[in-house]
């Protein structure tokens, strides 16, 4: 119960509030949803749950502060707002201080003697949950809590404490981070506000140009969290084949821009760093062992710096905002729709003349679940998340679907020929129904390899030459055929395709004049 100090003080705060405006300008659509938010207080039971979505970059902070000051200006009752990351604390704490709220940050140095004087606290989840486990924070006059990233579980262990109060959880994305704890059955009902669409339209964010690459990740495992674990992935993306198209592919599309660089690994994002360095270009690596000083000077580096290259693991995903940002990077895969959205969103800030940014996809994302801002129906992924999960394509059925072109730089090598294409899954079909080995697939495929090389060449020298800018190309070839048949050990896979080779050479030594006469109609000169 409320001492009569916290009625004073409740009662003190109420008028200070009556006519306190903040610098934050809210936008139509932002009160419009507090409007929407506030009926449900005055229709609902004062236990009811309610989940509010709106795109990262939309303002869902400044949205709960207001809500926050109007609360408390109408109500006697306290509010608590809860985060999951003590930087994300910070900033809503000095939020809310812009909106007039003075507010205490309930961290693990805070003393609490003192708590009667506030009307308002924010606290990190874990922080709160042994403060109240060690009955140090009075919450018995907690009427409104708003939970900030709600989609993470860890917030869900707390609703025991707070029966009686009206909870708000806002997200970005209102999809469970554990598939076995689905948000619907901690949220009575989903608000859902604007659509990235609406928003960049209507110039609050900026709109995402992406090049995505066909990616094999068919080594990756899944973890137990669902998504890919690190070590498959850091297996994969410090290779050096990997490194140099992350490095080809920022060179192509985003040279001299400022980038962010997500990753699945720290011993990626510092391999990524070395390859950067070694280019000779502007790049940092922050990862979660950084201190807090350390971290403060590559954010610093990083904001002052116009090309600057950030190779970062997890920790930029959320409470971070960079509006100069023009180039998110994936360097990763994820199975997480929270997690796709949220990485690309950390581009998606406008400042001054910025309407669009660049996303470099190298983890076949943008494959496994749509474009960034695509009209995704947020209440029926809320309603029946399982059913959205389970329709998310994996690595394979995706790799499937890939047409394999040659690069540009290679294609022009072999401009006298018309077509350089070769459909292994076609000639595979063909073959095993006529009842024919399914080897000669791969004795076809050479043969049309072969030929392209003797189109574009005047000797065999120069077709060996040419048989050897082929490696991509035999390499994709090579993983399709032994998905048809259905083996693809890392061991079989490597002598298949040493094999190859060697029976390509072969077979351009022992047959160039021939099929070079066939093509032309002369023989080639001696």
């Amino acid at each position: 119960m409320q001492s009569q100090k916290e009625k004073d003080r409740m009662a003190e705060i109420a008028i200070e509030l009556q006519d306190k405006k903040s610098d934050k300008e809210l936008y139509d659509y932002q009160q419009g949803a507090i409007s929407q938010i506030f009926e449900k207080f005055d229709t609902a039971p004062e236990d009811h749950h309610l989940l509010y979505q709106l795109p990262t970059g939309g303002g869902k902070t400044v949205i709960f502060s207001e809500m926050v000051r109007q609360y408390l200006k109408n109500h006697k009752k306290k509010v608590l707002v809860m985060t999951h990351r003590l930087e994300l604390c910070r900033q809503t704490s000095n939020m809310l201080t812009e909106f007039g709220v003075i507010n205490k940050v309930v961290d693990s140095k805070a003393d609490l003697q003192d708590q009667a004087d506030y009307v308002c606290y924010v606290a990190m989840v874990e922080t709160l949950n042994n403060r109240l486990q060690d009955d140090k924070l009075d919450i018995s006059d907690i009427g409104l809590v708003i939970i900030d990233e709600a989609h993470y579980n860890s917030f869900t262990k707390l609703f025991k404490f707070f029966e009686n109060s009206f909870i708000l959880g806002v997200t970005a994305t209102p999809l469970s981070s554990n598939k076995e704890l689905p948000m619907k059955d901690n949220y009575n009902e989903l608000i859902v506000g604007e659509t990235i669409e609406n928003l960049i339209e209507n110039d609050f964010l900026a709109r995402a140009e992406v090049f995505q690459y066909d990616m094999a990740l068919t080594s990756l495992e899944i973890g137990s969290n669902g998504d890919y674990t690190v070590k498959s992935s850091e297996d994969l993306y410090s290779s050096p084949a990997m490194l140099e198209k992350l490095l080809k592919a920022y060179e192509k599309h985003s040279q001299g821009k400022k980038t962010l660089i997500f990753n699945n690994g720290i011993n990626t994002s510092i391999n990524v760093y070395h390859t950067f360095n070694a280019a000779g270009l502007p790049v940092m690596h922050l990862d979660n062992t950084a201190t807090k000083k350390q971290r403060a000077q590559i954010l610093k580096w990083f904001k002052e710096t116009p090309d600057a290259i950030l190779t970062s693991v997890s920790i930029l995903t959320t409470g971070f905002d960079e509006p100069t940002i023009d180039t998110i990077i994936l360097n990763r895969a994820t199975k997480s729709l929270t997690l796709y959205y949220q990485m690309i969103g950390r581009g998606s800030r406008i400042l001054n003349n910025k309407s669009k940014f660049t996303v470099i996809d190298l983890g076949n994302n943008n494959y496994r679940f749509g474009p960034w801002g695509a009209d995704l129906d947020w209440q029926a992924i809320f309603s029946s998340p399982n059913f959205y999960v389970d329709r998310i394509q994996d690595d394979e059925s995706i790799e499937d679907q890939f047409k394999h072109d040659m690069p540009e730089e290679i294609r022009s090598e072999f401009s006298k020929s018309e077509d350089v294409s070769f459909d292994i899954k076609e000639v595979y079909r063909s073959a095993t129904s006529s009842g024919e080995s399914s080897k000669v697939v791969l004795e076809r495929s050479i043969a049309q390899h072969a030929r392209i090389c003797i189109e574009n060449s005047e000797d065999v020298y120069d077709a060996l030459g040419l048989a050897k800018l082929l490696k991509d190309d035999i390499n994709q070839r090579i993983l399709t055929y032994t998905k048809c048949i259905s083996r693809s050990t890392g061991n079989f896979i490597i002598w298949l395709k040493d094999d190859y080779k060697k029976k390509l050479n072969a077979y351009l030594r022992q047959n160039f004049d021939t099929v070079f006469e066939e093509i032309h109609g002369y023989p080639p000169e001696d």
